[in-house]
This record gives structure tokens, C-alpha cells and sequence, in this order.
């Protein structure tokens, strides 16, 4: 049971949750993804795109591994062939390509967990809530959800997520809280060392089939968007080298659009979610 909880949620943060085991942190975190709905209090507010992923894959569905994140991402509103795409990005990131046409109920724990996490990331939510996410995964696929969190939030997004490790993002959190009795307290000081200050967002388009330029500069964070465009977020002093790098690439990418986005931390506008209790949870949803 949670009561008085008062949490903002800024865009663009990653945020860690900690308590011990059966203290409600995988009730805040349904509650903040709108799985759950208090049995006092009240929800309000806007709801921004959110996907979650829980500890354990629910693997007895009906679908084929890319069949369901292809499903996922028509409930999402995307196009087939976009749906499509997005499912095999993700497959092949966490290196789980070769199951695609598996049945969902015949993957490994490993795998399932990797699908789980593949069809929160392939909506692009606003926010990202991972519980316990890594349980299962590989020492790869672990560093690739690590880094696919860091490109949702350097995209604007919140993320919030529960890890058993308390190495877990360690270095790029910005605030943590602790589950303790029915409340949540500030666990620690946000550790992140250095703000990367403002940030550009690039969208481009190459010939299908066309490969990821290596090494570009500002080592940006990568979205596709479909039909042969990529999204691109990179530090503002670095976006003037990655246009070059794009257009001057073999074959050349063509620029689509150019858009200044806020220093982490920034947010432009406000919507409130409650907890359970008297006090509200606040998210507040700045992303462009």
C-alpha cells in the first residue's frame, strides 16, 4: 500500500526506484505506466505514450516473436511496413533476429525478455517505465537496453526503471527515490556528473538498404522512423559535423528536418498523474 506519494517526473530524466523486495515498487511502477488504477485516490492528467516491461514475459500468446511486435506496433498506430521495420531494428540490436518467426510460448526466458523489451522501445514512448527488465538478459543485450534508455531520454522521454543491480545506469541517473513503508523518499542526490547542455534533432533519409555512417560525430543517439528515415539527437555543438558527415556519406542521406531541443532536465508544459494518498504524481510531458 502506497500513501502520500509526491513524485515529479521531468522530461527528458532517467529515474531509479529502489526498496526492498515487497514494498511497492512494482505497484508505482503499474500505476505510472496506467496498468493499474489506485484502489484510493485518483489519476488525472495527461497520459503520454507509455510502454512498460515487466520482469517476466507473458509468453503464452498466440504470435510469432516478430508477429506480436509487428501487432504491438499496429496498436501503436504505426503502418505495417513501418511496424515491420521497427520489429527487425529491435530483433537484430538485442540479437535475437535469428527467433523471429518463433513461437512466442517456445522462446527461451532470455528471449522472450528480449521481445518484451523490443515492443516497449519500437513506440518510441514518451514514457519508458522498466521494471526489473534486465532480469534474464545477456551481458550484451543488457548494454544494449542500458543504451537504448539513454537515446529514449536524449530524445525527451522519461524513463523510469527498478534494477536489482545498484551499478544499473549508475552514472546517468538523474534522481533516485526508495519505497519505504507506504511512502517514497529521495534515495540519493541525482549522479549525473555533467549536463550535456542543448541538443539537435536531425531527421534524414537514405536509399532503402542503405548502412548507418560509422563513427559520427557526436556518437548520437539513432531512432528509425520508418521508410528509410532515422531520427538522430546529438549535442548542439556537434550537429553542424553530423549534417556533414550525413550528406557527404556514400550515398548521400538527404536532410529532412533540423530542430533545437532543450538541455536535459528542461520541460515545456505540465500534466499531473495521482498516486494512491492525498499528495499528487506529477509528469510532466516537455517532449517536442
Amino acid at each position: 500500500m502506497l500513501r502520500g506519494i509526491d513524485l515529479a517526473l521531468p522530461a527528458g530524466a532517467l529515474v531509479r526506484v529502489e526498496g526492498a523486495n515487497g514494498t511497492g515498487k512494482s505497484t508505482l511502477l503499474r500505476l505510472l505506466a496506467g496498468i493499474d488504477a489506485p484502489s484510493e485516490g485518483r489519476i488525472t492528467g495527461h497520459r503520454p505514450r507509455t510502454a512498460y516491461v515487466p520482469e517476466r514475459f507473458p509468453a503464452a500468446l498466440p504470435f510469432t516473436a516478430a508477429g506480436y511486435l509487428v501487432h504491438l506496433g499496429r496498436v501503436h498506430g504505426l503502418r505495417r511496413r513501418e511496424a515491420a521495420d521497427r520489429a527487425d531494428h529491435w530483433l537484430t540490436r538485442f540479437g535475437a533476429t535469428t527467433h523471429a518467426r518463433t513461437p512466442l510460448a517456445e522462446l527461451s526466458k532470455g528471449t522472450g525478455q528480449k521481445v518484451a523489451v523490443a515492443q516497449a522501445l519500437l513506440a518510441e514512448p514518451e514514457l519508458l517505465v522498466l521494471d526489473e527488465a534486465w532480469t534474464g538478459l545477456d551481458t550484451e543485450a543488457r548494454a544494449e537496453l542500458d543504451r537504448a534508455a539513454g537515446e529514449r531520454v536524449a530524445a525527451g522521454a522519461t524513463v523510469v526503471f527498478v534494477d536489482h543491480d545498484p551499478r544499473r545506469l549508475a552514472d546517468t541517473v538523474d534522481a533516485a527515490y526508495r519505497v519505504e513503508g507506504t511512502g517514497l523518499t529521495a534515495a540519493r542526490p541525482p549522479a549525473r556528473a555533467t549536463d550535456p547542455g542543448p541538443r539537435v534533432r536531425v531527421e534524414a533519409t537514405a536509399p532503402p538498404g542503405t548502412p548507418l555512417p560509422d563513427a559520427l560525430p557526436g556518437a548520437p543517439a539513432y531512432t528509425p522512423a520508418g521508410a528509410g528515415t532515422a531520427r538522430f539527437t546529438v549535442p548542439a555543438a556537434h550537429s553542424d559535423a553530423l549534417l556533414a558527415a550525413l550528406l557527404t556519406a556514400r550515398p548521400p542521406w538527404h536532410i529532412d528536418s533540423v530542430a533545437p531541443l532543450p538541455a536535459t532536465g528542461t520541460t515545456g508544459g505540465d500534466a499531473t498523474r495521482r498516486l494512491p494518498g492525498e499528495a499528487p504524481a506529477r509528469h510532466r510531458d516537455g517532449t517536442p
